[in-house]
């Protein structure tokens, strides 16, 4: 089909006239569409324009966007083009199509401000803190109703996670804390036998390892193999709907839910930390004995010498704490995720950076706290 069936330009002086014809469709859209560029390449800036429809028997959506195109392509010469012809039922469409693309653009989105990121990250960082306090409370009104009927507290499940984030996390938590162990001695050995005081890198192991690096290492671990776990699992039961199957039941997704994560984290972790301080307390008295000469009769009776029971303490007594910011952090996330894979990942991954940063801190409040009550 010729495009001059479709649409035939005459001109007469200055006064343009476009005639059309047949059928403006979607069928004959690449003839259309050229025959509408060309004539408004070949005739710009007429001083008068008359577009004739009489004879275009159909026009669907198509059709009248291409003729809404030539009346503005006239239209911006400075002509108001006269429609003529046009079939009654067709009037719709046509003043539906010029009423499309005068929105004003969007103005260009500059570069934020540094106080204005600023801004917007505070108050990022306060919706976390309040929903992170929410959670807080709705666990412990959770665990409170779950304390005046334990017939509801579901032991089972809490028995089930204890063996996954607790069993099951014993050999890598020994491999890890144990090479901790062994690199915190080497490099000890490294820097004081410059001084002659080799020993006294039995000190520092067992200090460190008791108060700090046991428990530090062993809960930054577990938000990153457990914590994940919990959220990811929490959340694909999100994404699924059964946490909403749950509310219609009337069950407490954080009764059934969270509080029996919580409380296996609870009772894993100190668990954890015990083995994970010896395993790094093996290692450091192995690699002493092999790098640095110490013999392990040496190092024993010079670990007595410097440790002593509140050392043990210290890193126990911050075990269920973190273990609980591990936990509620990770069911949070889960239970804050959309419907999509994308918002999964997003809150898995917040879910581990939140914990560990809030382990670091609290490791850090728990150190000033115990160095003022001089333990």
């Amino acid at each position: 089909m010729a495009s001059a069936s479709l649409l035939d330009i005459s001109r007469s002086g200055d006064e343009v006239t476009a005639v059309g014809h047949g059928f403006w469709t979607s069928e004959h859209a690449d003839v259309l569409e050229e025959a509408v560029a060309s004539a408004a390449r070949a005739h710009p800036r007429p001083s008068a324009a008359r577009i004739d429809l009489a004879d275009v028997e159909r026009m669907d959506t198509f059709g009248a966007l291409l003729l809404e195109r030539l009346r503005r392509a006239w239209t911006q010469d400075g002509v108001e083009p006269r429609v003529v012809g046009l079939k009654r039922r067709y009037g719709v469409l046509l003043q539906e199509m010029s009423r499309t693309g005068h929105d004003p653009q969007p103005p260009a989105r500059h570069r934020e401000a540094m106080v204005e990121r600023l801004g917007h990250n505070v108050v990022a960082i306060g919706r976390d803190s309040t929903a992170l306090l929410n959670f807080v409370g709705a666990t412990v009104a959770a665990s409170l109703r779950m304390a005046t009927r334990p017939r509801t507290f579901r032991f089972t499940s809490m028995v089930n996670q204890i063996d996954r984030v607790g069993l099951r996390a014993v050999p890598i938590i020994i491999l890890i804390t144990f090479l901790i162990g062994c690199i915190l001695a080497q490099q000890g050995i490294f820097h004081f036998r410059r001084f002659g005081a080799e020993i006294y890198v039995v000190d520092m192991v067992g200090v460190l390892v008791l108060r700090e690096l046991g428990v530090l290492i062993v809960s930054i671990m577990i938000a990153g193999r457990s914590g994940s776990a919990y959220t990811a699992e929490l959340g694909s039961m999100r994404m699924r709907e059964e946490v909403d199957a749950l509310r219609v039941m009337g069950f407490d997704p954080v009764e059934i839910l969270v509080i029996p994560r919580i409380y296996a984290l609870i009772i894993a972790l100190p668990l954890l930390t015990f083995i994970g301080s010896m395993s790094a307390l093996i290692g450091g008295g192995l690699l002493a004995w092999l790098y640095g000469g110490i013999a392990p009769g040496v190092f024993m009776d010079r670990l007595k010498d410097a440790i002593s029971i509140d050392h043990f303490l210290v890193g126990i007594i911050k075990a269920p704490f973190m273990a609980g910011v591990i936990g509620i952090v990770a069911c949070m996330e889960g239970l804050r995720v959309g419907g999509s894979a994308e918002s999964l990942g997003y809150h898995t991954t917040a879910s581990v950076v939140k914990a560990i940063f809030l382990v670091i801190v609290m490791d850090g409040v728990f150190a000033m706290f115990f160095a003022s009550i001089d333990m």
